[in-house]
C-alpha cells in the first residue's frame, strides 16, 4: 500500500501537465529545483554519503537503462538517494530506501522535500537486515552502501528479486588489483568476489569504488 501510494503520487505529479509541452517544463522546473539543492549542499555531506561524482555514475545509469524500480540499502543524510530520486523523475520510477539510523533518517528526509523529489521517494526506518528480505520484487536497480560486512547477504537477498537486465551496485569496492593502492582494508573484496563468481553478472569498478553488476 505504501508503495503504491508513493507510486500514484509520482504519477500525479508528472501527470498535472496534460500535455508534452506542459510535462517538459515540469520537469525543467524539478531539473532546477535539484540542481540548486545540490549545489547549495556540495560542501555539507559527510556521515558516510557517496562523492558527487559516484552520484552522478548512479544517476546516469538509471536514466541511460531507464530503470523504474529501485532500492536503496543505506540511507545516509540522503545525497546518493538524491541523484537516484532524480533519475528516476525522468523515467518514471520510484526509490525505497532504507536507513536504520533515525537522526540520518530524518535528515534525508527533510532534504528529499526540500530538493523536489518527496514525490519519487519511500523512506524507511527499519533495519535492513530484516527489511530487505521481505520486500516483494522485482526491482531492476539496487545501490548497496550500508555495513560493510553484510554486503553479500544483501547481495544473496536482492539477487532473486532483480529484473534480467537490472543492475545491482554498491559502494566502497575495488577490485582486486587496486586493493594495494589503498589503506585500511579490503575494500569490499568478499562482495566483489562473491559477485564476479556468479556467472549471470557482469560486473566492472568505476570511480575506483563504485561497483556496477549487470543482471544477464
Amino acid at each position: 500500500m505504501r508503495r503504491s501510494l508513493i507510486a500514484l503520487i509520482a504519477i500525479v505529479v508528472m501527470g498535472l501537465a496534460g500535455s508534452p509541452e506542459g510535462l517538459r517544463d515540469i520537469q525543467n522546473d524539478l531539473d532546477a529545483r535539484v540542481e540548486k539543492f545540490l549545489q547549495d549542499h556540495r560542501s555539507s555531506w559527510r556521515d558516510m554519503n557517496v562523492p558527487v561524482q559516484d552520484g552522478q555514475a548512479l544517476h546516469d545509469l538509471i536514466v541511460k537503462n531507464g530503470y523504474r524500480r529501485a532500492l536503496e540499502i543505506g540511507t545516509s543524510t540522503g545525497h546518493s538517494g538524491i541523484w537516484i530520486a532524480w533519475a528516476l523523475a525522468k523515467t518514471g520510477g520510484t526509490l525505497i530506501t532504507v536507513e536504520i539510523d533515525k537522526r540520518r533518517h530524518d535528515e534525508a528526509v527533510g532534504h528529499f522535500a526540500e530538493s523536489g523529489l518527496s514525490a519519487f521517494i519511500d523512506a524507511r526506518l527499519a533495519d535492513a537486515h530484516e527489511l530487505v528480505p521481505a520486500l516483494e520484487g522485482p526491482f531492476d536497480f539496487v545501490f548497496i552502501d550500508a555495513d560493510k560486512d553484510w554486503y553479500v547477504n544483501y547481495a544473496k537477498a536482492v539477487l532473486p528479486k532483480l529484473a534480467p537486465g537490472g543492475a545491482l551496485t554498491a559502494h566502497n569496492v575495488s577490485a582486486p588489483s587496486a586493493r594495494r593502492f589503498r589503506r585500511g582494508g579490503s575494500m569490499g573484496a568478499d562482495y566483489y568476489e562473491f559477485v564476479t563468481s556468479l556467472p549471470n553478472l557482469e560486473t566492472t569498478v568505476v570511480n575506483g569504488q563504485l561497483a556496477i553488476s549487470l543482471k544477464k
